[in-house]
């Protein structure tokens, strides 16, 4: 680092091929100060200035090359400064703005950049030497979503990232989630976007304590045995006077043309995927996560807002592509470019997009002609799934289709299936507020929901609180209704996922196939007059291991003797029974095990007489692997 910015520093960072900027630009401790490096092409000049020069007059920087690298050392600086860059933009404006790769900064709504050079003893190397077998798509993966601001938050205080790691250990393990997902911790200046609107690429918020702190929350985590997904955004960036926008007088960062650079939707800036430097920062902030944080996946927010040039934009309000269509081709590099580097650096690290379109290819190679990542969330099946359970029982039957149609492309990508954040806010309701009926009935269809969630082929995200069976929506200022587990219906559904947990990790037929169309086998998926649906799920190694057969009944009716078919005789224990009375049901089932049958049905040589709770799932296996 003290070193400063290198020549080969300066050719790979203009070429878009350097992916470790931390490194040599932002501010790095010397001997003899503090060494500063940015990019500001048009800038007139820059210069550091910070609390220990009383703000003004600030010490200049030194342009490095015609391409806008400004270098220098303030002396006697040290760690714990706050500064920031004076720059005097192309026509003459003074700017003052935060370090974009900087590691820390204020807390806000303060927006100093703060001189940091975090560290932390890692003790996660048991984790990290077993990670690249443990995040396979044919591992068992089972998300809890969190937002850490409003997960606890006694008396409307933030805890400290010291405070939040072994309770939140404690809830998700207990729970049998294999990952939590932290919506961005990036630096943000507005509470109210979730993290989704950042000023801070490199650093995680002040909020909840220092960079090296979060390095021991994730540490923490690793070590308990769970693995961190963060959300991170490179579709947009807010226009803060402090931030990237308008960085060194001009469009730097973003597009000057606002038809490519403006988000009419979130009112944000558009990255431009063009530039070069654009590409060498934004690889480099995935990067500095995985690298200095330990990160085991990253789900890349707005994957849809930026492969459309067209995307929430009016006809004749966006400009097309080189060959006149709407396709964003630097993006689709940029992704292809960042997937790519990821693998090959951060094996075993998972890459998931948001992506709400049928985009084509997206979790296939870049080298065949895809976009490169592990996972997509599956918006598809949420947005079917939950308007089926929206839907009185007694009208199911007239939109089976609802709930069938996912298997026509449930193997074209590799999915996650989400119920997120996304899920419950703006007057969608709670999930449990979603369900129709009754009391009752609204807690066992959420178990049902659930069930069929974890029983369908994907890996599997729930958002905080549904564990709760909460009532409101999400709100980031309060914390969640943790007062509901006094009562012992809402603790129920808490006990139907770890149920649900434990059963998908331990029966290899839930989980193998998750992005195998082997893994997956109807038995009934027509039943629409009685809302029942019946399929296997089957191992990879189908001669060795046992299937599962998943039935669903969508109705307040029991189905007494209903029958399925299977492929092996003798004895079949019921594994799971979403209506189990510990669980808050009626106790309909089938009293642990049941006997197949000779004489075939449904194409398959013995059958079950079953016994299909109302709004429930039952999950059997035979006693015997391989039948």
């Amino acid at each position: 680092m003290a070193d400063g910015v290198g020549d080969l520093d300066l050719y790979l960072f203009h070429q878009g091929k350097h992916y470790e900027l931390w490194r040599s630009f932002g501010a790095h401790p010397v001997e003899e100060g503090v060494r500063f490096a940015v990019w500001a092409p048009n800038a007139q000049g820059v210069s550091v200035v910070g609390d220990r020069m009383g703000w003004e007059p600030g010490v200049p920087l030194t342009r490095r090359n015609e391409q806008g690298v400004w270098e220098g050392v303030v002396p006697g600086a040290e760690v714990g400064d706050l500064y920031k860059y004076a720059i005097q933009g192309a026509h003459g404006q003074l700017l003052l703005k935060a370090d974009p790769m900087g590691l820390q900064h204020e807390e806000p709504p303060r927006s100093a950049s703060v001189v940091a050079a975090p560290a932390h003893a890692w003790g996660d190397a048991d984790w990290m030497e077993g990670r690249e077998a443990r995040q396979t798509l044919e591992s068992p993966v089972s998300v809890y979503e969190v937002h850490l601001g409003s997960w606890r938050r006694p008396d409307g205080t933030l805890l400290p990232y010291g405070e939040l790691a072994d309770p939140l250990a404690d809830h998700a393990l207990g729970l049998g989630f294999t990952h939590v997902e932290l919506l961005p911790v990036l630096e943000h200046p507005f509470e109210g976007s979730w993290g989704y609107q950042v000023t801070g690429y490199f650093a995680p918020t002040a909020r909840h304590g220092s960079a090296s702190e979060f390095m021991a929350f994730v540490d923490r985590l690793h070590q308990r045995g769970l693995g961190v997904i963060l959300d991170w955004v490179p579709a947009h960036f807010p226009a803060d006077g402090h931030g990237l926008a308008t960085f060194d007088g001009t469009a730097l960062y973003e597009h000057a043309d606002p038809r490519e650079g403006y988000h009419p939707e979130w009112r944000t800036h558009v990255f431009n995927y063009g530039r070069h430097e654009v590409r060498s920062f934004l690889v480099s902030s995935a990067s500095y996560w995985l690298d200095h944080f330990h990160i085991d996946g990253i789900r890349v927010d707005g994957v849809a807002s930026m492969l459309y040039r067209d995307y929430a934009r009016e006809a004749g309000s966006w400009v097309p592509n080189a060959e006149g269509g709407r396709e964003n081709l630097e993006a689709v590099a940029l992704l292809q470019q960042l997937n790519d580097h990821v693998h090959e650096r951060f094996p075993g690290v998972l890459m998931i997009a948001e992506e709400s379109t049928d985009w084509p290819r997206v979790t296939r190679p870049s080298w065949d002609d895809g976009l490169g990542f592990d996972l997509k969330w599956d918006l598809g099946w949420m947005h079917d799934t939950l308007t089926y359970m929206k839907r009185d029982p007694i009208d199911r039957k007239h939109h089976h289709d609802q709930i069938t149609f996912r298997t026509l492309y449930a193997f074209h990508e590799s999915y996650m299936l989400p119920l997120s954040h996304d899920e419950v806010v703006h007057g969608k309701s709670s999930l449990l507020g979603r369900m129709p009926g009754d009391d009752w009935q609204k807690f066992a269809s959420l178990r049902l929901l659930y069930s069929y969630q974890w029983a369908t082929p994907g890996k599997k995200l729930l958002f905080m609180g549904g564990e709760l069976a909460m009532w409101r929506e999400w709100d980031e200022k309060r914390e969640l209704d943790w007062w509901l587990l006094d009562h012992e219906r809402h603790g129920q559904i808490g006990q139907t996922l770890a149920a649900l947990n434990a059963v998908y990790r331990s029966e290899a037929a839930l989980h193998e196939g998750d992005c195998d169309a082997g893994g997956f086998e109807w038995v009934s998926g027509d039943d629409r007059d009685r809302s029942v649906l019946l399929f296997l799920r089957w191992p990879a190694k189908r001669h060795t291991g046992r299937p599962v057969l998943c039935a669903f009944n969508f109705t307040p009716v029991p189905r007494t003797d209903y029958v399925s078919g299977v492929p092996f005789g003798g004895t079949w224990l019921e594994l799971f029974n979403s209506d189990a009375a510990p669980l808050g049901g009626s106790g309909v089932g089938n009293l642990g095990r049941t006997e197949a049958r000779e004489g075939g049905a449904h194409g398959r040589p013995h059958h079950l007489a079953l016994q299909l709770p109302p709004l429930g799932a039952v999950f059997l296996a035979p006693e015997r692997e391989g039948g």
